[in-house]
Protein backbone atom coordinates (compact mmCIF):
# COMPACT_ATOMS: atom_id res chain seq x y z
CA UNK A 1 0.00 0.00 0.00
CA UNK A 2 1.51 3.34 -0.95
CA UNK A 3 1.40 6.06 -3.59
CA UNK A 4 2.80 6.63 -7.06
CA UNK A 5 5.56 9.03 -6.01
CA UNK A 6 8.94 8.26 -7.54
CA UNK A 7 10.25 6.76 -4.32
CA UNK A 8 7.08 4.67 -3.89
CA UNK A 9 7.53 3.32 -7.42
CA UNK A 10 11.14 2.41 -6.70
CA UNK A 11 10.24 0.69 -3.42
CA UNK A 12 7.40 -1.27 -5.05
CA UNK A 13 9.71 -2.50 -7.82
CA UNK A 14 12.37 -3.48 -5.29
CA UNK A 15 9.80 -5.30 -3.16
CA UNK A 16 8.53 -7.18 -6.21
CA UNK A 17 12.06 -8.16 -7.21
CA UNK A 18 12.47 -9.60 -3.71
CA UNK A 19 9.33 -11.70 -3.97
CA UNK A 20 6.46 -9.49 -2.81
CA UNK A 21 3.47 -10.59 -4.89
CA UNK A 22 0.51 -8.55 -3.57
CA UNK A 23 0.09 -4.79 -3.69
CA UNK A 24 -2.69 -2.29 -3.10
CA UNK A 25 -1.73 1.09 -4.55
CA UNK A 26 -3.42 4.26 -3.28
CA UNK A 27 -2.75 7.56 -5.04
CA UNK A 28 -4.32 10.78 -6.29
CA UNK A 29 -3.11 10.36 -9.87
CA UNK A 30 -5.20 7.45 -11.14
CA UNK A 31 -3.38 7.19 -14.48
CA UNK A 32 0.09 7.01 -12.93
CA UNK A 33 -1.20 4.55 -10.35
CA UNK A 34 -2.53 2.25 -13.06
CA UNK A 35 0.76 2.46 -14.96
CA UNK A 36 2.65 1.27 -11.90
CA UNK A 37 0.12 -1.51 -11.36
CA UNK A 38 0.56 -2.66 -14.96
CA UNK A 39 4.36 -2.70 -14.59
CA UNK A 40 4.21 -4.78 -11.41
CA UNK A 41 1.81 -7.21 -13.03
CA UNK A 42 3.70 -7.55 -16.32
CA UNK A 43 7.26 -7.73 -14.95
CA UNK A 44 6.74 -9.75 -11.79
CA UNK A 45 3.33 -11.38 -12.05
CA UNK A 46 2.15 -9.56 -8.94
CA UNK A 47 -1.49 -9.27 -7.92
CA UNK A 48 -2.22 -5.54 -7.82
CA UNK A 49 -5.31 -3.51 -6.91
CA UNK A 50 -5.57 0.28 -7.06
CA UNK A 51 -7.50 3.02 -5.30
CA UNK A 52 -7.82 6.74 -5.96
CA UNK A 53 -7.83 9.29 -3.14
CA UNK A 54 -7.29 13.00 -2.66
CA UNK A 55 -5.60 14.03 0.58
CA UNK A 56 -7.13 17.51 0.36
CA UNK A 57 -10.56 15.89 0.68
CA UNK A 58 -9.34 13.41 3.30
CA UNK A 59 -8.18 16.37 5.42
CA UNK A 60 -11.66 17.92 5.62
CA UNK A 61 -13.25 17.71 9.06
CA UNK A 62 -16.68 17.38 7.51
CA UNK A 63 -15.66 14.43 5.33
CA UNK A 64 -17.57 11.24 6.11
CA UNK A 65 -15.07 9.13 4.20
CA UNK A 66 -13.37 6.44 6.26
CA UNK A 67 -10.50 4.65 4.50
CA UNK A 68 -10.90 0.91 4.30
CA UNK A 69 -7.51 -0.69 4.93
CA UNK A 70 -6.83 -4.37 4.32
CA UNK A 71 -4.24 -6.66 5.88
CA UNK A 72 -0.67 -6.34 4.56
CA UNK A 73 2.84 -7.09 5.78
CA UNK A 74 3.91 -3.53 4.99
CA UNK A 75 2.10 -0.19 4.85
CA UNK A 76 4.07 2.48 2.99
CA UNK A 77 3.23 6.19 3.07
CA UNK A 78 5.26 8.47 0.80
CA UNK A 79 2.72 11.22 0.11
CA UNK A 80 3.97 14.78 0.17
CA UNK A 81 4.01 18.08 -1.67
CA UNK A 82 6.25 21.13 -1.41
CA UNK A 83 3.41 23.32 -2.64
CA UNK A 84 4.07 26.95 -3.49
CA UNK A 85 6.08 28.25 -0.53
CA UNK A 86 6.06 31.83 -1.80
CA UNK A 87 2.29 31.87 -2.27
CA UNK A 88 1.70 30.22 1.12
CA UNK A 89 3.25 33.21 2.88
CA UNK A 90 0.26 35.36 1.97
CA UNK A 91 -2.38 32.82 0.94
CA UNK A 92 -3.76 30.76 3.80
CA UNK A 93 -5.54 28.43 1.35
CA UNK A 94 -2.20 27.39 -0.14
CA UNK A 95 -0.72 27.01 3.35
CA UNK A 96 -3.60 24.70 4.28
CA UNK A 97 -3.14 22.71 1.05
CA UNK A 98 0.48 22.10 2.01
CA UNK A 99 -0.58 20.91 5.47
CA UNK A 100 -3.27 18.65 3.97
CA UNK A 101 -0.92 17.04 1.46
CA UNK A 102 1.75 16.34 4.07
CA UNK A 103 -0.01 15.61 7.36
CA UNK A 104 -3.71 16.32 7.94
CA UNK A 105 -4.85 14.34 4.90
CA UNK A 106 -2.84 11.38 6.15
CA UNK A 107 -4.45 11.27 9.59
CA UNK A 108 -7.52 9.26 8.46
CA UNK A 109 -5.19 6.73 6.82
CA UNK A 110 -2.87 6.44 9.82
CA UNK A 111 -5.89 6.05 12.09
CA UNK A 112 -7.32 3.33 9.86
CA UNK A 113 -3.99 1.48 9.76
CA UNK A 114 -3.16 1.69 13.47
CA UNK A 115 -6.11 -0.21 14.93
CA UNK A 116 -5.75 -2.07 18.22
CA UNK A 117 -6.18 -5.38 16.41
CA UNK A 118 -3.55 -4.62 13.80
CA UNK A 119 -0.98 -3.37 16.31
CA UNK A 120 -1.19 -6.74 18.04
CA UNK A 121 -0.05 -8.54 14.87
CA UNK A 122 3.36 -8.55 13.13
CA UNK A 123 3.34 -5.89 10.44
CA UNK A 124 5.25 -2.76 9.45
CA UNK A 125 4.45 0.88 8.75
CA UNK A 126 7.00 2.99 6.88
CA UNK A 127 6.28 6.72 6.73
CA UNK A 128 8.33 9.20 4.74
CA UNK A 129 8.89 12.50 6.50
CA UNK A 130 11.67 14.94 5.60
CA UNK A 131 14.83 16.55 6.93
CA UNK A 132 12.83 19.79 6.58
CA UNK A 133 11.07 18.75 9.80
CA UNK A 134 14.22 19.35 11.83
CA UNK A 135 14.38 23.13 11.64
CA UNK A 136 12.14 25.86 10.29
CA UNK A 137 13.55 27.59 7.22
CA UNK A 138 12.40 30.88 5.70
CA UNK A 139 12.23 29.24 2.28
CA UNK A 140 9.71 26.49 3.13
CA UNK A 141 8.43 26.77 6.67
CA UNK A 142 4.89 25.57 5.90
CA UNK A 143 6.25 22.36 4.39
CA UNK A 144 8.71 21.98 7.28
CA UNK A 145 5.95 22.51 9.85
CA UNK A 146 3.77 19.88 8.17
CA UNK A 147 6.60 17.33 8.12
CA UNK A 148 7.48 18.13 11.74
CA UNK A 149 3.87 17.45 12.73
CA UNK A 150 3.87 14.20 10.75
CA UNK A 151 7.12 13.13 12.42
CA UNK A 152 5.81 13.85 15.92
CA UNK A 153 2.54 12.05 15.21
CA UNK A 154 4.31 8.96 13.87
CA UNK A 155 6.91 9.03 16.65
CA UNK A 156 4.10 8.88 19.16
CA UNK A 157 2.65 5.90 17.30
CA UNK A 158 6.12 4.33 17.16
CA UNK A 159 6.50 4.62 20.95
CA UNK A 160 2.98 3.27 21.43
CA UNK A 161 4.13 0.19 19.50
CA UNK A 162 7.43 -0.14 21.39
CA UNK A 163 6.69 -3.56 22.89
CA UNK A 164 4.29 -4.65 20.16
CA UNK A 165 4.92 -6.75 17.03
CA UNK A 166 3.80 -3.84 14.82
CA UNK A 167 6.93 -1.89 13.77
CA UNK A 168 6.86 1.80 12.86
CA UNK A 169 9.70 3.26 10.79
CA UNK A 170 9.99 7.01 10.12
CA UNK A 171 12.25 8.00 7.25
CA UNK A 172 13.58 11.56 7.28
CA UNK A 173 14.50 11.79 3.64
CA UNK A 174 16.82 14.37 2.19
CA UNK A 175 16.60 15.64 -1.36
CA UNK A 176 15.81 13.01 -3.97
CA UNK A 177 16.21 13.18 -7.71
CA UNK A 178 12.51 13.51 -8.52
CA UNK A 179 10.35 16.00 -10.45
CA UNK A 180 9.42 17.65 -7.12
CA UNK A 181 13.01 18.80 -6.51
CA UNK A 182 14.06 19.78 -10.05
CA UNK A 183 15.70 23.20 -9.83
CA UNK A 184 15.18 23.34 -6.05
CA UNK A 185 18.12 21.27 -4.80
CA UNK A 186 21.80 20.83 -5.75
CA UNK A 187 22.28 17.65 -7.78
CA UNK A 188 25.15 16.58 -5.48
CA UNK A 189 22.71 16.39 -2.54
CA UNK A 190 20.06 14.37 -4.39
CA UNK A 191 19.84 10.61 -3.91
CA UNK A 192 18.09 8.46 -6.47
CA UNK A 193 14.78 6.83 -5.45
CA UNK A 194 16.25 3.45 -6.45
CA UNK A 195 19.19 3.89 -4.06
CA UNK A 196 16.82 4.86 -1.25
CA UNK A 197 14.66 1.78 -1.94
CA UNK A 198 17.67 -0.54 -1.82
CA UNK A 199 18.91 1.06 1.39
CA UNK A 200 15.52 0.64 3.10
CA UNK A 201 15.22 -2.99 2.11
CA UNK A 202 18.67 -3.92 3.38
CA UNK A 203 17.07 -3.73 6.85
CA UNK A 204 13.38 -4.45 6.22
CA UNK A 205 12.53 -5.10 9.87
CA UNK A 206 14.10 -1.96 11.27
CA UNK A 207 11.97 0.33 13.42
CA UNK A 208 12.62 3.86 14.66
CA UNK A 209 13.65 7.16 13.05
CA UNK A 210 16.36 7.27 10.42
CA UNK A 211 17.85 9.66 7.89
CA UNK A 212 18.30 8.72 4.25
CA UNK A 213 20.92 8.98 2.95
CA UNK A 214 22.64 8.47 6.33
CA UNK A 215 24.84 11.57 6.07
CA UNK A 216 21.81 13.83 6.52
CA UNK A 217 21.91 12.95 10.22
CA UNK A 218 25.21 14.75 11.04
CA UNK A 219 24.37 17.49 8.54
CA UNK A 220 21.05 18.25 10.23
CA UNK A 221 22.71 18.23 13.65
CA UNK A 222 24.93 21.03 12.39
CA UNK A 223 22.01 22.91 10.85
CA UNK A 224 20.08 22.77 14.12
CA UNK A 225 23.07 24.41 15.86
CA UNK A 226 23.34 27.31 13.42
CA UNK A 227 22.69 30.74 14.94
CA UNK A 228 19.60 32.60 13.72
CA UNK A 229 21.74 35.06 11.75
CA UNK A 230 22.92 32.19 9.52
CA UNK A 231 19.77 30.02 9.61
CA UNK A 232 17.72 32.99 8.39
CA UNK A 233 19.54 32.70 5.05
CA UNK A 234 18.63 29.05 4.45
Amino acid sequence: MGSTSEVAKAICHELARRGCMRFHLVARNEEANQQLASQLQARYGAAVSTEQTDLLEDACLGSARLPQVGEFDLYLITAGSLGDAEQARSDSAEALRILAANVTGLIPWLTAIATMERLARPSRLWVFSSVAADRGRPSNYHYGAAKAALTALCEGLMLRCHAKPFAVRIIKAGFMATPMTVGKAPAALCASPEAVARDLLRRPNKRGIEYLPWWWSPLMRLIRLLPASIASKL
